[in-house]
């Protein structure tokens, strides 16, 4: 399923006043008195997707936490530590790589921190938390029903929720979480022509988007990659409001979301030029593909090539994609650990 955003408009000072390239710079010298920082790699595969060159950004190894998700809890909680002070516990729900995040950064705040997972989450991902200190809580059969309880706990008991999800009247942390997840734009160094990011609630696409429009102007065009699935976004796009959909089962359990953040979803509806849609067998192939070329990631961590791969021959035009294309994908994690 693909979708050619009408909505497109132009960045905004809005715009910039949420996402953009001073939020980065702000981000990135917090992350940069970390001994774990350090920028990560791009790898270069030219002629992927026939194009000239793709540019897979790997977060695989990103400050020993092994996704993007590093950036973002963890800044977050910085900013709310500074602000409230206090040892107020921290809360998030998560599918395992946001609430490393937050774990990460309420141990170095020394303050404790309550992770709620679903039923489906991986033991893996519980144990590492676990030695980052948190301590991990178990509620319900998915993610919703992980977050109520995280929302729950923190309406009840007065903890610091600190989730990447966004609505009416809880907008400011998430929006923080965004802004530490653009650092790993502003540590590009070449100008794409095309960026495909891949989406859950949204918070990584709405980075890029917002980040790239102040970086690199209008030419690039954005494109935002979903699990057929969970397609909460293209269908909240074609609503023009954020709407929940039903969806389906699907492997790729990290951008399994069927309801959008609000403010990801606004910027998006601006700055993206196409939404699509991939099969979990499509994200599967990608993968296989990318760990032929030395690039090892998941499934979600190679969504963003599964679309590039996936792009009909009118969307390749809409958005003037060919062999002179110079293509931005996030890698967003490497591969999952068996249960």
């Amino acid at each position: 399923m693909e979708y050619l955003n009408p909505a497109r408009a132009p960045y905004t000072a809005h715009d910039r006043a949420l996402i953009g390239i001073g939020h980065a710079r702000r981000a990135r010298a917090h992350f940069a008195g970390r001994p774990a920082y350090r920028p990560t790699p791009v790898h270069t595969l030219p002629g992927l997707g026939g194009t000239r060159a793709a540019y897979v950004k790997d977060e695989s190894g990103r400050m020993g936490l092994g996704s993007f998700k590093a950036l973002g809890g963890a800044y977050a909680v910085h900013l709310l530590a500074g602000r409230d002070g206090g040892g107020t516990p921290f809360v998030c729900a998560s599918a395992g790589n946001h609430g490393l995040s937050v774990a990460s950064g309420a141990a170095e705040a020394g303050v404790e921190c309550f992770v709620y997972l679903s039923d489906g989450v991986p033991e893996e991902f519980a144990q590492r938390l676990r030695a980052l200190g948190a301590r991990v809580r178990r509620d319900g059969g998915d993610y919703d029903a992980s977050m109520a309880a995280a929302l729950r706990a923190a309406q009840e008991r007065g903890w610091r929720l600190v989730a990447d999800s966004s609505w009416e009247g809880y907008t400011d942390v998430p929006l923080d979480v965004m802004r530490g997840y653009s650092v790993l734009f502003d540590e590009l160094t070449d100008t794409p022509t095309h960026v495909f990011v891949q989406a859950g609630v949204g918070g990584l696409a709405a980075a890029a988007a917002g980040y790239v429009r102040d970086r690199w102007g209008e030419r690039p065009r954005i494109v935002v990659v979903e699990p057929e699935g969970a397609p909460c976004l293209i269908e909240s796009a074609r609503a023009g409001t954020p709407v929940r959909v039903q969806g389906a089962p699907t492997t790729l359990g990290r951008l399994d979301c069927r309801e959008p953040s609000l403010i990801a979803h606004r910027l998006l509806h601006r700055l993206a030029d196409l939404y699509l849609t991939i099969t979990d067998d499509q994200a599967a192939a990608a993968a296989a593909l990318l760990a032929g070329r030395g690039v090892a990631l998941s499934g979600c961590g190679a969504a963003g090539a599964a679309g590039l791969l996936a792009l009909s021959p009118a969307a390749r035009t809409a958005l003037a994609l060919d062999d002179t294309s110079r293509v931005l994908l996030v890698g967003t994690e490497g591969p999952v650990e068996p249960k």
